[in-house]
């Protein structure tokens, strides 16, 4: 029984609100000793699961070298790339986005895009720029609002992502609905899942598409006003 006072650590952990990472960390330590093991092979065993894992700490990697670059000016070089292309719009680009998202998650490359990789560096300033160039010669009040772009590139990002990773077969989902439907007696292969995502996906593309093509809309109407 004392193997579990683990998880006495991390239900203590929670409810007192300490920092989730060090709750986890004492628990396995204290996991690992209750099972007789020496702290040399709780940190082995430590040191073995990240190395198993070590592409989930990559991110840790990757923001310190987004926010270098957003120091030096990478969102303003965004904007003003976006400010010198004619006929681009916020909802043009934000669709184009959306395409790219769902072809590279239905290719299995769920993580070389995001929010924090290039939603906020890159993605949510160009849709500004654009948004602020349709809406040059508003008044402030009847400009486009700064936190809705953000939001619809957001929205934009986890929509494709959502939609076209179920395409890809060897995703978590996928699998995960196989095991559901096996355990309901339902048998169907993973390859049936993942074909009949590709109308689901369509379909997303569509409506997110269409609330784009509003947007720019709105827009277009303010200024003509």
């Amino acid at each position: 029984m004392l193997v579990l006072s683990g998880v006495a650590v991390i239900a203590l952990g929670f409810l007192l609100r300490f920092n989730p990472l060090l709750v986890i960390i004492v628990a396995a330590l204290v996991t690992g000793l209750a099972a007789g093991l020496d702290p040399l092979a709780v940190l082995g065993r430590f040191g073995h699961a990240f190395n198993q894992t070590r592409y989930v700490t990559a991110v840790y990697l990757v923001l310190p070298v987004i926010g270098l670059l957003e120091r030096n000016g990478l969102q303003e070089r965004a904007r003003t790339l976006v400010a010198g292309l004619k006929g681009l719009t916020a909802g043009r680009l934000l669709a184009s986005y959306l395409l790219f998202r769902q072809i590279s998650a239905a290719l299995g490359l769920i993580a070389i895009a995001g929010p924090a990789q290039t939603v906020r560096p890159l993605v949510a300033p160009m849709a500004e720029a654009a948004a602020e160039r349709q809406g040059g010669d508003l008044d402030e009040e009847a400009r486009p609002d700064p936190e809705k772009v953000r939001a619809l590139a957001a929205a934009t990002d986890n929509i494709g992502l959502f939609f076209g990773e179920d395409i890809f077969i060897a995703i978590g989902s996928i699998l995960l609905m196989k095991g559901i439907l096996a355990a309901n007696g339902i048998v169907i292969e993973p390859f049936h899942l993942s074909m009949w995502a590709i109308p689901t996906a369509i379909g997303a593309f569509l409506i997110h598409g269409a609330r784009l093509w509003l947007f720019d809309r709105r827009l277009a109407r303010r200024r003509a006003q």
